[in-house]
């Protein structure tokens, strides 16, 4: 699922956008949803991201645990 595809998601956890990916999977577990709503420093809605979309990340050989959501998604 890409991050467009996610963007029908308007309800679940709102995070920052800056958040590191670490942060963001603690967040979702604890909520038991698979998405989490970005928002920005203004509380606007940014887009969605996925629990795939994470664990996608976490794989990746440049992954650290400094990854913010906003370096993931593409926002900004």
């Amino acid at each position: 699922m890409t991050f467009l595809q996610a963007s029908h998601h308007t309800a679940g956890p709102q995070v920052r956008d800056d958040m590191t990916v670490e942060v963001a999977l603690s967040v979702m577990a604890g909520a038991r949803s698979g998405h989490l709503v970005l928002c920005d420093d203004d509380d606007a809605r940014t887009g969605v991201i996925t629990l795939a979309q994470l664990t996608a990340a976490r794989a990746t050989p440049t992954y650290t645990d400094h990854v913010r959501l906003l370096d993931v998604v593409g926002v900004g």
